[in-house]
């Protein structure tokens, strides 16, 4: 009996997976077997062939987020918060999806596993199909980032011709930002990192580009907007972000995912929302019709076999744009 029927009758079969036991540095990642999760009435089991590796992964395969989601961490621990791949069995009650449909998904590794595995198990208003013109390692790479770049425009409540900075546009979540704001009819400034960096937000769309490393960000803002910028996506925090923000004019909006240290600080006058990435079957439609409205591109800047997921881990830590993937299948 193969693992899609014996996963559809959740009788107990085993994986290959990258599993942590306990908490701490790149040393604790290891690969070995571990039972496929169990399959309920409103999930879908997904046959791995590509999870995408976060910034957010290694914090917390350090402990940083022990507790944080309302579950008790448990282990083996599988990480992987976003993957792509095809179904392999459905609950009683899934309609949306057949087994053999290209999927992709966002998931959160509590309770019941992540995507470096070979199986991962998500609810199904969390499952999306894959946009056409898309490869497994590009719709791995892109469920949480592009999620979380939509519902930060989202926040902004970007109006066609509004001048908006995405600060960390060649990043995960910032080269979406700027191709999605684009899509909204809103002006991009866009403060990269490197010239490979820059290079990458000017091809994506943006109007104007600042190495927001090494150029005078605030100088090309007020060039760009001199009336201020109405809106700013934060994607990264620190003092250069800060400074940055005192080009968005009174009356704007600023707005930063959950999880950035340290967090943006918006001066009097502007609106600051911090937020969290939605991920329902609403929002996945919304980003698969602007998807396929034009040109979309989900750069990944690193792909690496799962027997390398150390490797991938400590590639977090270096200069790359986009995102980085594991080849699971």
């Amino acid at each position: 009996m193969n693992v899609e029927s014996r996963a559809v009758t959740n009788t107990r079969v085993y994986m290959s997976a990258a599993v942590i036991d306990r908490f701490g540095g790149i040393d604790v990642l290891e690969v070995r077997t571990v039972p496929v999760p169990e399959v309920g009435f409103d999930d879908v089991l997904i046959r791995v062939e590509a999870a995408g590796v976060g910034s957010w992964d290694a914090v917390e395969r350090e402990g940083a987020y022990d507790g944080a989601f309302g579950f008790e961490s448990t282990f083996p621990y599988v990480l992987g918060w976003d993957g792509a791949g095809t179904v392999a069995a459905i609950g009683e009650g899934v309609s949306r999806f057949a087994v053999g449909d290209r999927v992709y998904a966002a998931t959160m590794p509590l309770p019941r596993g992540g995507f470096y595995a070979e199986y991962a198990v998500v609810e199904q208003d969390h499952v999306a199909r894959i946009p056409d013109g898309l490869t497994m390692e590009q719709a791995a790479a892109m469920p949480w980032d592009a999620l979380t770049a939509l519902s930060g425009l989202d926040a902004l409540e970007l109006r066609s011709g509004d001048a908006v900075m995405v600060f960390g546009a060649s990043g995960g979540i910032g080269h979406f930002a700027v191709q999605l704001a684009q899509r909204s009819g809103a002006r991009v400034f866009a403060a990269a990192s490197g010239d490979d960096g820059v290079a990458l937000a000017a091809r994506l769309g943006a109007e104007a580009v600042v190495d927001g490393r090494r150029q005078d960000v605030v100088a090309a803002a007020r060039t760009f907007a001199p009336a201020g910028l109405d809106a700013a996506l934060v994607t990264v925090g620190g003092e250069a972000a800060d400074r940055a923000l005192i080009t968005v004019r009174e009356g704007g909006r600023v707005a930063f995912p959950n999880g950035i240290v340290p967090e943006p600080e918006a001066r009097p006058g502007v609106r600051a929302v911090r937020y969290d990435g939605v991920r329902d079957q609403e929002a996945t439609a919304r980003l698969n019709h602007l998807i396929a409205s034009g040109p979309f591109e989900v750069h990944v800047s690193g792909s690496f076999p799962i027997d390398q997921v150390a490797e991938a881990h400590r590639a977090l830590d270096a200069h790359y744009l986009g995102k980085l993937v594991l080849r699971v299948a």
